[in-house]
């Protein structure tokens, strides 16, 4: 055919070809000569000996059992008979028997949600490691999608599967979304908890936090996935388009958590523009919102110590000095804890979570503890918060060349008087790259120069003294002392 679509006539191909005129003539025409089937084996079965006897029987015992599983039996038990080559003939033979006389495969029926019945949770990891500022960022990404439009809302969630996640990421997808679907559907939420007690207690939360927005609670059954698989399927496409995002923009490190949260929502918009013309449809078929967020955190109740600081949850965070010995309540986010005195917001702190399960984590502000670092600066050298108390790598470079330069004495008031500098000028950054260029070029000033330079202090008052006549002071001892010069005095 290639011959006579080149120009040449039907003798002169069948030439070339090798073949008949004849044979060039029904090609021509389209004929084919039609192949006999057969019902006979062309080969002898390498399996004959053993697969009725002892193959089957096993099969039929351990359906789940395959071909190279069989084949490594074959092979301990008979060695030398069953070579490697045989393997994918056995493998075609297993999977001709589970095909005609193997047991039912589970049949998956998909499903056709209406309108705003249900709306699915999940939590996934993202592929590509994240960096804020340099430093490694662990958290997960929260997703809830609506079964019928396909709309989604992604959360950045810090630490594990906790209540406060979800009813955090939850709540912020209804409030974006302006409505409630009837259902809302989880997988199992246990792995965040680690005692019965607690257990029993998320269930009470979430029960109650489905309440609150009218939906009705339910989960798939535990290890079968493709339950879920309106919100499991969408985490793959959405974690293949971060990929895709953060190769196109050519880093995978943010300056804050605010950027990076941008970057996802601007994601996650692209991704709910294909679904705009069924969105409009089913949010004519959600709940109204009520009017209130639900109790989205957990409460706790923990005494600030002595050393100005208080633990929660494997945490160590400082508080303001002025809250030592008093009994705070604590609403504990899964990105923050917001601690109050009686009913009164006295301080919001980042929450942090150890890199191990078994280790502590620490959040220490010196901003809670300056004054009395100042009091009293040699408690600084070795403190056990030493190195979480200096805020940046700028100031622990400064103490490092602080102790080589001054005595041990010297170098404790150096950077106490540098940190209160910072707070009370609030001049951090700008302070700490200033000091460390001075210390490149010749060396860091001393105590006195820095004391002089930024702790311009204007001066005091002129203030009248009286001087009391000594008779006036025995007066005072005798009881005897006069309410006018009270007054006066």
């Amino acid at each position: 055919m290639k011959h006579r679509q080149t120009g040449s006539s039907q003798e002169l191909s069948a030439i070339k070809t090798g073949i008949s005129v004849r044979s060039g003539r029904r090609i021509d025409k389209g004929e084919r000569p039609k192949q006999k089937s057969h019902d006979w084996k062309t080969r002898e079965d390498p399996f004959e000996a053993v697969w009725e006897s002892e193959l089957e029987p096993l099969l039929e015992n351990q359906p789940g059992l395959t071909g190279i599983t069989l084949w490594d039996y074959l092979d301990e038990k008979y060695p030398g008979q069953y070579p490697e080559k045989r393997l994918r003939t056995l493998q075609r033979r297993v999977k001709h028997w589970r095909a005609t006389r193997g047991p039912d495969n589970e049949v998956i029926f998909r499903q056709s949600m209406p309108a705003g019945h249900q709306g699915l949770s999940d939590f996934t990891h993202p592929n590509t490691a994240i960096t804020l500022a340099g430093e490694p960022f662990e958290h997960l990404l929260y997703q809830f999608r609506l079964a019928h439009s396909g709309w989604r809302h992604v959360h950045i969630v810090q630490g594990g599967e906790s209540y406060s996640a979800l009813a955090d990421g939850l709540q912020s997808a209804l409030h974006t979304l302006g409505g409630a679907p009837k259902e809302h559907r989880t997988d199992s939420l246990s792995a965040a908890y680690v005692n019965n007690a607690e257990k029993q207690r998320l269930t009470d939360d979430y029960a109650a936090l489905c309440r609150h927005y009218g939906m009705t609670p339910t989960t798939n059954n535990l290890g079968v996935s493709h339950e879920n698989g309106a919100i499991e399927a969408p985490h793959g496409s959405l974690k293949r388009r971060i990929d895709q995002a953060i190769k196109l923009r050519g880093s995978n490190d943010f300056a804050n958590l605010r950027a990076y949260r941008e970057f996802i929502e601007r994601i996650v918009s692209k991704l709910n523009r294909r679904c705009q013309g069924r969105l409009a449809d089913e949010q004519l078929s959600l709940s109204a919102l009520p009017a209130h967020r639900f109790i989205d955190y957990t409460e706790l109740s923990v005494k600030v110590t002595t050393s100005s600081s208080i633990s929660v949850k494997r945490g160590l965070y400082t508080v303001p000095s002025r809250l030592i010995g008093e009994t705070i309540k604590v609403h504990l986010y899964h990105d923050r804890l917001v601690c109050y005195a009686g009913q009164t917001q006295v301080v919001t702190l980042p929450r942090v979570y150890p890199k191990h399960p078994t280790g502590r984590a620490r959040c220490i502000n010196y901003h809670h503890i300056i004054h009395s670092l100042a009091a009293k600066p040699q408690a600084f050298r070795f403190s056990q918060f030493r190195d979480d108390i200096l805020p940046s790598g700028d100031y622990r470079q400064l103490w490092a060349i602080a102790d080589q330069q001054f005595t041990p004495q010297d170098a404790c008031k150096w950077i106490v008087t540098v940190l209160r500098i910072a707070y009370d000028y609030d001049c951090e950054s700008l302070l700490a790259a200033e000091l460390l260029q001075q210390a490149r070029r010749t060396a860091l000033p001393d105590l006195k120069a820095l004391q002089t330079r930024y702790l311009k202090n204007a001066a005091p008052p002129d203030i009248p003294i009286r001087q009391h006549a000594i008779d006036e002071y025995d007066q005072l001892l005798s009881g005897q002392w006069k309410t006018r010069e009270v007054a006066c005095g």
